[in-house]
């Protein structure tokens, strides 16, 4: 199977490359702007990969969005290219119009062109899915046979009008957040599928109406459609501008801690790999113009999530004399490919700022209480039943193993943190303004 995935060098998305390409054995084509919060060392390991393909194009450019169409001819989308700070939105809002929204619209309407000119494809499939709308069908099974062969670099116009992508095989996937839906009671049901949204920052308010478009294209124009909506994602590679790796790296400075408020917000977390399995199950067998809500059945307070990970940086890098830590997570997936190797030297140097003998008894001592963000939800909490029934998809990760991987982590891949923080951003608190 050939996928089109935006926002492939992100965090999620680069996890979910990775996924695709090396254990479910499909081809990738990673579209992707590369801003601030993409990464290309985060993949810097599969270039040169037949199965893997990067194409730097920006969303809002509706005709470099075609060219990738006709180009590559892929068998289905995964839309995840999405600004997703909450802060950098109350900051600077017209981005995530831009990218959230025109992007979206862009790509709809791109997708919508490259599917209408696709065959039927009934022949070829058995059954066609209008058939039995109340049963998945598994995607592979109405895949052509160029698609399904990911190791092939065969070239796509040379095959016969029979082994390309039907109107049938096409799916688009829509990769959204549970923040659409606002906030919870304490006492409240996780998110269902069918709960109203009321987004509350420009980040979500922008999130819910790509959610909007992504469904109009179906019920309007037939386009094949599902849309997810997931919870709190952490794990390795993602920006340290989000929570989880900010408290690890402030940990490794020395550095006050900040907790917004009382530290009293809920999230339910998610681990990006269990969140990328969830995806492939349902861009592969889930219902054309379905929604899945997937979670991490994870929900902790972001002072008991913080305390969590200080006690975790605690034990792992005190455990040796010397300050320095040594141990290596058992799914260490480093991208240690030419552009990383060329900035290793660099990388080090950066590193051996980072405080690993600080004087005070336990990380926890640099947890600091600031102001709150304006507008900051509650409680988000996901109700995953309907993935897990229809699809069998449920998270293998559960709070102890997760944030331990990601920690680890993180320590382990110290160079990669370096040279993101040797740039612009430097851990500062974003979306102050009101």
């Amino acid at each position: 199977m050939k996928i089109l995935l935006t926002g492939g060098s992100g965090f999620i998305g680069s996890n979910l490359v990775r996924l695709l390409v090396e254990e479910k054995g499909e081809s990738v084509i990673n579209v992707d702007k590369l801003t601030y919060a993409g990464n290309a060392e985060s993949l810097a390991d599969l270039d040169g990969n037949p199965n893997y393909c990067f194409e730097q194009v920006d969303l809002c450019d509706a005709a470099a969005l075609s060219a990738v169409f006709t180009k590559h001819q892929p068998d289905c989308v995964m839309h995840l290219a999405a600004e997703s700070h909450v802060d950098r939105s109350i900051d600077g809002p017209g981005e995530f119009i831009q990218t959230n929204i025109v992007g979206t619209f862009n790509l709809l309407q791109a997708s919508l062109q490259y599917w209408r000119s696709l065959e039927e494809g009934c022949e070829n499939v058995g059954m066609c899915q209008s058939e039995n709308v109340d049963t998945p069908s598994n995607l592979n099974t109405l895949i052509p046979s160029h698609a399904s062969n990911a190791g092939s670099s065969t070239d796509l116009s040379t095959l016969e009008p029979s082994h390309l992508p039907t109107k049938e095989s096409f799916r688009f996937l829509h990769v959204s957040t549970d923040e659409v839906y606002g906030s919870l009671a304490s006492d409240a049901p996780g998110f269902s599928e069918t709960h109203a949204y009321d987004p509350h920052s420009p980040y979500s308010a922008s999130k819910a109406a790509s959610d909007h478009l992504a469904r109009s294209w179906a019920d309007t124009y037939g386009l094949p459609v599902l849309v997810t909506n997931c919870s709190n994602n952490y794990g390795p590679y993602q920006f340290p501008e989000k929570l989880i790796p900010v408290v690890i790296l402030k940990c490794l400075r020395g550095e006050p801690i900040p907790v917004y408020g009382k530290g009293e917000n809920i999230r339910d977390w998610l681990y990006v790999t269990d969140h990328a399995e969830a995806l492939y199950a349902v861009v592969t067998k889930g219902r054309v113009g379905e929604t899945y809500n997937i979670g991490g059945n994870n929900e902790r307070t972001n002072i008991e999530l913080v305390r969590t990970l200080c006690q975790l940086m605690d034990d792992e890098v005190r455990q040796n004399g010397d300050g320095k830590h040594e141990s290596v997570c058992p799914e260490r997936t480093t991208a240690r490919g030419a552009l990383r190797a060329a900035k290793e030297q660099l990388a080090e140097s950066q590193v051996s700022d980072l405080q690993s003998q600080p004087s005070h008894k336990s990380f926890q001592d640099l947890i600091t209480f600031v102001t709150d963000r304006p507008g900051h939800d509650m409680r988000y909490a996901i109700d995953p039943a309907k993935i897990r029934d229809e699809l069998g998809w449920e998270p293998k990760e559960d709070f102890a193993s997760g944030f331990r991987k990601t920690v680890k982590w993180y320590l382990d891949n110290r160079e990669w943190t370096a040279s993101i923080l040797s740039g612009e951003y430097r851990l500062e608190r974003l979306g102050e303004d009101r």
